[in-house]
């Protein structure tokens, strides 16, 4: 969970220039100019991130946590493996969006329907019987850990 906090905040950073980038690009004068297009462009701007570093095995989140991101045999994924692990990781927030974008929900009720699912989701990794995450489990992919080399 630590590792997830951390990419979190290295995510901020990325989002933050890419925000940046695509605002003076499309002369944005307001946040609400282009939502839309800006949440796209940032969907495809983490995919690219995900994607590029989890093919080279790990995020610098994950490097340092002594995470990394392997197949089913414990060898390096593809970019299309990573790929296909970035689009099923949206379980994790996709469904409870999509439940609450139909109702005018303030800020704080939608905030309490998308935690409690990442609450529910990740408690269901319990019942996998490697105990991995099912976005995992449905990319052919795990997480092993990756012990610095001793001098």
């Amino acid at each position: 969970m630590a590792c997830w906090l951390y990419e979190g905040m290295l995510l901020f950073g990325v989002a933050f220039l890419s925000g940046y980038l695509f605002s003076t690009l499309s002369q944005s004068r307001n946040a609400m100019d282009n939502r839309h297009t800006l949440q796209a462009f940032l969907f495809v701007i983490f995919g690219i991130y995900f994607v590029w570093f989890w093919a080279k095995g790990q995020t610098l989140a994950m490097k340092t946590w002594h995470i990394r991101v392997v197949d089913r045999d414990g060898q390096a994924i593809t970019q299309l493996r990573a790929l296909s692990r970035y689009a099923l990781s949206w379980i994790w927030f996709l469904p409870p969006l999509i439940a609450i974008s139909p109702f005018q929900l303030t800020g704080g009720e939608s905030a309490v329907i998308i935690i409690g699912w990442v609450i529910v989701w990740a408690l269901l990794s319990r019942f996998h019987p490697q105990g991995q995450f099912w976005h995992d489990a449905l990319a052919g992919t795990r997480l092993v850990s990756s012990q610095p080399l001793s001098r």
